[in-house]
């Protein structure tokens, strides 16, 4: 079986951009765990609650066949965060999937793995991926090899999708 760990702000997560993909990967049969700076209740934007299986210095890499940083402004407590850059690293290094959406591209660029990469961002992240070295394409889910990012609720469901499709 799959697994692939969502690393989920405390509070202010899109609750779209959590619930939607990880709902098509479960359907999927695809293990998913979500993770964050502490366990237990996180709270998003709109309402939504989720509970944090673990934290973000819990995961190991090699549990896991993806990463998916999920957006909405509460996920800028990870743009500089150095265990969530190590892990996006670490992932991508591995030749595992490491995905973003909307505005938590910015970690992916912060973490230095967009370099001559199509990705795409929340547009208020365009700049930050830019600096990055990405090539910034605004469509709503870009694909450059095993990183998948995606640029905001609207791209939720195509996200989860594609997802899905690279876990397959």
């Amino acid at each position: 079986m799959k697994k692939t760990v969502f690393v989920v702000a405390p509070e202010i997560f899109r609750d779209e951009e959590y619930f939607s993909p990880k709902k098509i990967l479960e359907n999927a049969k695809i293990d998913v765990k979500t993770a964050s700076l502490k366990k237990g209740e996180l709270k998003g934007k709109l309402g939504g609650a989720t509970i944090s299986d673990m934290t973000i210095d819990e995961i190991n890499p090699s549990d896991f066949d993806a990463i998916v940083y999920v957006g909405g402004g509460g996920a800028s407590v990870y743009f500089n965060n150095p265990i969530a850059l190590k892990l996006a690293k670490t992932f991508y290094n591995e030749g595992k999937i490491v995905s973003s959406i909307c505005i938590a591209g910015v970690i992916l660029a912060n973490a230095g793995i967009l370099k001559g990469k199509k990705a795409t961002v929340f547009i208020d992240g365009k700049d930050d991926l830019i600096k990055g070295g990405a090539d910034f394409t605004g469509n709503d889910v870009e694909i450059d090899g095993n990183i998948i990012t995606a640029n905001g609720p609207q791209a939720a469901e195509k996200f989860g999708k594609a997802l899905c499709k690279a876990l397959e």
